[in-house]
């Protein structure tokens, strides 16, 4: 039996999403039957940005009456963009270095929207005078995302860069309207869906499957999963189409609307090693459909989950991700913005690998805890971490690793470490952990003599008393320190920061800022971004919003997607949108090492925004360690 999984556009594009890769290599490492794995996100970019694709959007942009002003100011560099475009696209994808020297100067590449909120201290601050690669990157991606915006205002407003349709699977509660999205223009395709089609068909020639999977990690990947899925059914009645992933997880793991199985045979759920293995089982007539692991499907038009949904693979038994069959030559690498973590996370072909499954912690009460990915803790030895990564360096010929944990476990990370130090290997690595005080200064080198070149971690809201109600299990004082010895030991730290949890006063977050600036003017975090608190029903602030002075406004379960909670918390805050642009303004500079001496009432437009913090506090901190 062939079976085909696909990574529906569009997702990263400097690297393989990991879904398909651990489930080909499970699939072929147990049982007799063909996986072949297809990375469509990166093909279909691989022919829009190219010369044929553009040339006939522009010439039909000035037959148009109306245009967006952004798509404009593109379609008046036409000539610029066909001439160039085949050459940067090779530049990104590593193939046309040379080029760098050109692009670096800003004036070979035509310059749209993107480029005007360029800073020339801001380009010297990131890329210096011999940071000509990392410039080029820059200014390749302003370009590319200029050519995103034009192309979107031609075909299709629901394209960006790396999702698809987003905002049609963003929280919505019933089918109908992504239904309709997908069947609108059916039999008279737009021009990238005709592109995406056309890759479907060849996928499907070249393969023959029976059984055709899509994982769909994030809501910008379902429109063109379910695009492709339509195609199938209507053309190829016979092949069974299954969905997983981290959106079915997480948004439709209470779904009662039977209308996506019009597009689709079955929804997997959770780890899908298991579930695929048996429903291939089953498509070979060996178990019955109940007997599928983690299986949701129709019977009658009503959704009927399958009995078995306990089974679990130890994760010390999963084999290496296997890469084979992935275009690496066609990922492209992006600098998209001048912070150094975000280069990290677009730039580069990453190996990306999960250590453990699940979080040690497990605890974070703003987290998705209720669901199998993180509550369920499984870590395998070392030796096991390291055999899978030596595996796979021979596979890509790639020595860089994102380690794809929730929050990496201290002790096994160092025994990982050791290990890798043992071997001899040279790798670099990075990845999330949490600011614990397991984190000592003596464990900080020991990683950072492995290959640790970054790690990211919550300090979430800054404050005591709020890290305490969302029970992170550390301090201010705490994470501060982990975040000294880390970039004491030569390793950057990239600080994720909350505003707007529940009771979270306007006071305690013009403290928080504070801190923030502190820990970036002690040199303590080199990178930082806000995001605003988001209750979700696999939460403990969804599940028992009372206990932290907070009401859902309905309790009532939407027929398709599930995910995010609307609700009603006390706080004096009154416009948290405004909020989120100052703090993400103060940090902005602070990242880039200004500001510093700007007081907080500056930023907050109030006389009264006056941190009651010392001054002094991180710094008082780090002197007592």
């Amino acid at each position: 039996m062939n079976t085909l999984l696909i990574t529906p556009p569009l997702v990263q594009l400097n690297c393989p999403y990991p879904a398909t890769t651990q489930l080909k290599a499970y699939i072929e490492s147990a049982t007799s039957h063909s996986v072949t794995q297809k990375d469509m996100s990166i093909e279909l970019t691989e022919r829009i940005f190219c010369r044929e694709f553009i040339t006939p959007l522009f010439e039909e942009a000035f037959q148009r009456d109306k245009l967006s002003t952004k798509a404009k100011a593109v379609a008046m560099n036409k000539n610029q963009y066909i001439a160039t475009i085949d050459a940067v696209m090779l530049f990104m994808r590593g193939k046309n270095d040379t080029l760098a020297a050109r692009i670096a100067t800003g004036e070979f590449l035509p310059r749209g929207e993107r480029f005007r909120k360029v800073d020339d201290d801001e380009m010297d601050w990131a890329f210096g005078t011999t940071g000509i690669g990392d410039k080029a990157k820059f200014y390749a991606s302003l370009y590319l995302t200029d050519l995103t915006d034009f192309i979107a205002d031609m075909v299709s407003n629901s394209f960006s860069l790396i999702r698809y349709g987003e905002q049609l699977a963003l929280s919505a509660p019933t089918f109908e309207y992504i239904k309709r999205a997908v069947l609108k223009d059916e039999g008279n395709y737009n021009v990238i869906d005709k592109e995406m089609i056309s890759l479907l068909e060849n996928y499907i020639q070249e393969v023959n499957p029976s059984l055709i999977g899509f994982t769909i990690p994030f809501p910008g990947t379902l429109y063109a999963a379910l695009k492709c899925s339509d195609y199938i059914k209507k053309n190829y009645p016979n092949i069974k189409i299954a969905f997983g992933g981290g959106y079915i997880n997480t948004e439709l793991r209470s779904i009662t609307d039977p209308d996506i199985f019009d597009f689709i045979d079955y929804l997997l759920y959770d780890d899908g090693e298991l579930p695929l293995s048996t429903l291939i089982s089953h498509l070979n007539g060996e178990i019955g459909i109940e007997e599928v692991v983690r299986c949701k499907y129709v019977v009658e038009n009503k959704i009927v989950d399958s009995i078995k949904w306990d089974d679990n693979i130890k994760f010390e038994d999963l084999p290496a991700p296997t890469y084979s069959g992935l275009p690496f030559d066609k990922y492209i690498s992006m600098i998209e913005l001048t912070n150094p973590m975000h280069k990290l996370w677009s730039d580069g072909r990453w190996n990306k690998l999960t250590v453990a499954h699940g979080c040690y912690w497990a605890k974070c009460t703003f987290c998705d805890t209720e669901l199998d990915y993180i509550k369920r803790y499984d870590a395998p030895s070392a030796a096991s971490v390291v055999n899978k990564m030596e595996s796979i360096i021979k596979e890509t010929g790639e020595c860089g690793f994102h380690f794809t944990d929730e929050a990496l476990p201290p002790k096994l990370l160092g025994e990982i470490a050791r290990e890798i130090l043992n071997r001899g290997l040279t790798v670099t690595y990075w990845g999330n952990i949490r600011f614990e005080k397991t984190f000592t200064l003596e464990l900080c080198e020991l990683l950072a003599e492995s290959g640790c070149i970054a790690v990211s971690g919550g300090l979430e809201v800054a404050s005591n008393r709020i890290l305490t109600m969302i029970n992170k299990g550390v301090t201010v004082e705490g994470a501060a320190a982990v975040a000294h010895y880390m970039t004491s030991s030569g390793i950057m730290v990239h600080a994720y920061l909350m505003y707007g949890f529940p009771t979270q006063t306007l006071q305690e977050t013009i403290d928080s800022l504070d801190i923030v600036r502190q820990m970036f003017e002690e040199g303590l975090i080199q990178s930082a971004f806000w995001h605003c608190f988001t209750m979700t029903i696999h939460s403990k602030t969804g599940c028992c919003p009372a206990d932290f002075n907070a009401v859902r406004k309905t309790t009532e379960l939407a027929p398709f997607a599930n995910n995010g909670v609307k609700h009603t918390a006390e706080s004096d805050i009154e416009d948290f949108r405004k909020i989120g642009d100052i703090l993400y303004r103060a940090t902005y500079n602070y990242m880039h090492g200004n500001g510093y001496d700007i007081p907080l009432k500056n930023w907050f437009e109030s006389k009264s925004a006056i941190p009651t913090v010392k001054k002094d506090y991180i710094s008082r901190v780090i002197d007592k360690l």
